[in-house]
């Protein structure tokens, strides 16, 4: 197993466009509590990918799940997205045998949905955002409200419009159109910590 960093939290959340600016909020927000977002993203495909994403899980404390696109995409055959409770999944399986700690955050869009999606959470209050980046934010500082440092909202709002001006270039330089590729999502993270570093005291 690698070493454990005690500031990596692995976001595992839909990879789609009508998703960016949550993206960017969770990697914002989590970045301005001195924490590195981690996704599956930075691995590359080959048959040990499986092996590699629980290494990546077992190398964070933290992880949080965006369980909100539940509903099926328009590419046919129509199917829902698995990938997002699977590895939840894992992390649980982790946090509750692996011998090591872990917390874990669900996070949702809708109220009283995530009972009937995964009705195995039941018991266990998801963090709902309502789909907009001030939700993710304020849910972000109740999932860490323990974390050290305690940036304000204010804070938060002004990584992430941060991230998103500089987003632009991001892309023109890494000759990308979107931001679901390893080096744009290394990239922005490098942008929101170091904004953070800034706008946090």
């Amino acid at each position: 197993m690698p070493p454990k960093s005690s500031r990596d939290v692995f976001l595992n959340i839909p990879y789609d466009k009508k998703f960016e600016n949550l993206c960017l909020a969770y990697v914002s927000g989590i970045s301005a509590f001195g924490l590195n977002p981690r996704a599956t993203l930075e691995i590359p495909g080959g048959a040990r990918r499986l092996d590699r994403i629980f290494r990546l899980i077992q190398s964070c404390p933290y992880s949080v799940h965006d369980l909100s696109r539940v509903e099926l995409d328009r590419t046919r055959p129509r199917t829902p997205r698995f990938n997002m409770p699977f590895e939840l999944g894992m992390c649980v399986a982790w946090a509750t045998i692996g011998g090591s700690k872990h917390e874990w955050f669900a996070f949702e869009s809708m109220d009283r949905r995530l009972a009937k999606s995964l009705s195995d959470l039941n018991g266990t209050d998801p963090y709902i955002h309502r789909g907009t980046v001030a939700g993710v934010l304020r849910e972000l500082c109740n999932a860490f409200v323990r974390s050290r440092p305690k940036p304000t909202i204010q804070q938060m709002w002004a990584i992430y419009r941060d991230v998103r001006k500089g987003l632009p270039t991001i892309l023109r330089q890494a000759g990308a159109r979107s931001i679901y590729n390893a080096r744009v999502f290394k990239d922005i993270c490098v942008a929101a910590i170091t904004t953070a570093d800034v706008r946090v005291m």
